[in-house]
């Protein structure tokens, strides 16, 4: 059974940084596209990033673009998103998801970017 568990989020200022964790477990990253996807208060899920089995290819939505970098640590089983420059729009619960329309999401981290 496939159980991802997302760590991480809290209360940033604007420009503030925060790095985000998921756990993973009854998969491996290993062989594994991940991604991280998001859900703003009132808004639908918008997927933000991408990362393949082999790590090599990455892709962004615009909106992140320059500030979120996505990496994983394939002994940890552990996928993260590091977020900087954050914006008072990146407010949102943050997942990680098995495909980019968050299919088998974890619970999910809230995000807040306010001064």
């Amino acid at each position: 059974q496939v159980q991802l568990v997302e760590s991480g989020g809290g209360l940033a200022q604007p420009g503030g940084s925060l790095r985000l964790s998921c756990t993973a477990s009854g998969l491996s990253l290993r062989n594994n596209v991940m991604n991280w996807v998001r859900q703003a208060p009132g808004k639908g899920l918008e997927w933000i990033s991408s990362i393949s089995s082999s790590g090599l290819s990455i892709s962004y939505a615009d909106s992140v673009k320059g500030r979120f970098t996505i990496s994983k640590d394939v002994e940890r089983n552990t996928l993260y998103l590091q977020m900087d420059n954050l914006k008072p729009e990146d407010t949102a619960v943050y997942y990680c998801a098995l495909t980019r329309a968050g299919h088998n999401r974890g619970q999910g981290t809230q995000v807040t970017v306010s001064s």
